[in-house]
């Protein structure tokens, strides 16, 4: 499929709507074991679709399909996780104080006399992280979070997220509270929206699988994976949005992840994942070595290990499953801001938390390179037909017969 083909199968329509998913889904708070915002929005996208269903395994993952979906052999499953590092309270302490757990990723620094709003059912509470509080025998650290308006509406389990300000796109970037991983799942659904409105034809049954609690531990996924969610054939590719470096630019494309810092991924279905993307790039990720800068392909996109955190992809391949990662390259991960001179040490002034940004067109490229996957991935490693075809074309100069 080239980018032409392509472009074809992702109308112009189908981009806005997909960019307004986007929007709408990154800016809804939610964290670890409170995604519920998240999926009354996933819920009421389904219900729109007669032709899509979903369901919900033991842990509470939510999986979506086609309603007349007749192939069961080698499903493929977009895979992304609706939690984001956020507090989430777990006392009243006063009219003006409550006590918060953070859960999720994020430096010591950055919740210095932080900003922050408390989001009730009913209305949102602006507030300031005071202190870190002495709790040695819980799971998630603590906080004291103190408001000059009324608690009284404030229910234990309500979702506290940064003082971030409205999602907003300039130069191509968008500016947004969470993009890690709510743009994977804006991603995945714009994906199989497309798909699902296609004939099947001859590529694999697609299907979402969208998971709970991903920032504490992969809890979702492994529940998924011992409650046998998705069949031991599927093959899986995990969507993610991992910290940008400058190997891995914000704008670079779609990144075919081989790896993360627990494990390399299973390697047939991470050829045939970059098999996809060479073909709508017309060409690999970077030029070869016999080729100028000028050849490279204008439909971007990377293969890195990005080994500076882990994924679901680990999880999945760990009980089994054959599975890879496509992450988009993202910008303040878990909301810090200047991470890199907060890590080195050379920040002026008190860490700050950031809206997390991502390129518009890198998502774009995403949906494109899931539709890709879904209309035809490869189920014989790219690397063996290739290695048969050298052989066969070359074997003359060892003095034998090819085949």
């Amino acid at each position: 499929m080239n980018t032409q083909q392509n472009s074809s199968i992702v109308s112009t329509q189908a981009r806005s709507d997909h960019l307004q998913w986007l929007k709408e889904l990154t800016q809804i708070p939610t964290a670890a074991g409170c995604e519920g915002r998240v999926i009354q929005w996933v819920k009421a996208w389904v219900a729109e679709r007669d032709h899509l269903c979903m369901t919900s395994d033991d842990a509470g993952n939510l999986t979506i399909a086609r309603v007349d979906e007749c192939k069961t052999e080698r499903p493929v499953y977009f895979t992304g996780h609706l939690d984001h590092p956020a507090f989430v309270v777990e006392r009243i302490l006063s009219p003006g104080a409550v006590e918060a757990s953070f859960r999720g990723g994020v430096m010591e620094g950055y919740f210095d006399n932080a900003a922050v709003e408390i989001h009730t059912a009913e209305q949102v509470i602006t507030g300031c992280v005071v202190e870190k509080l002495e709790a040695p025998d819980e799971p998630f650290k603590r906080y004291l979070i103190e408001t000059e308006q009324d608690t009284s509406l404030v229910c234990l389990g309500d979702v506290c997220t940064w003082v971030l300000g409205p999602v907003r796109v300039e130069a191509g970037i968008l500016y947004t509270n969470a993009c890690d991983d709510l743009a994977a799942v804006a991603a995945a659904l714009g994906a199989l929206d497309v798909l699902s409105q296609s004939a099947q034809g001859d590529g694999p049954a697609v299907r979402v699988l969208l998971t709970l609690a991903e920032e504490i531990g992969f809890v979702g996924a492994i529940g998924a994976c011992r409650g046998k969610t998705m069949p031991s054939d599927a093959r899986v590719i995990a969507l993610e949005n991992s910290r940008s470096f400058a190997d891995s630019p914000i704008g670079g494309g779609p990144i075919v992840r081989v790896g993360d810092r627990l494990s390399v991924f299973s390697p047939s279905l991470t050829g045939a994942v970059a098999k996809c993307a060479e073909a709508l790039a017309g060409g690999p990720a970077s030029v070869r070595a016999t080729q100028k800068l000028s050849e490279s392909p204008k439909w971007k996109w990377q293969r890195k290990l990005m080994a500076g955190g882990a994924c679901e992809a680990s999880a999945y391949h760990a009980f089994g499953y054959e599975s890879t990662c496509i992450c988009l390259p993202l910008g303040n991960y878990h909301n810090m801001a200047d991470l890199d001179a907060v890590q080195a040490g050379t920040n002026e002034g008190q860490p700050r938390v950031g809206q997390e940004h991502i390129a518009v067109e890198d998502y774009h490229s995403l949906v494109e390179l899931l539709v890709a996957c879904g209309t035809s991935l490869p189920d014989v490693s790219p690397l063996i037909e290739r290695f048969e075809k050298l052989w066969n074309e070359k074997c003359f100069v060892l003095g034998v017969d090819g085949d």
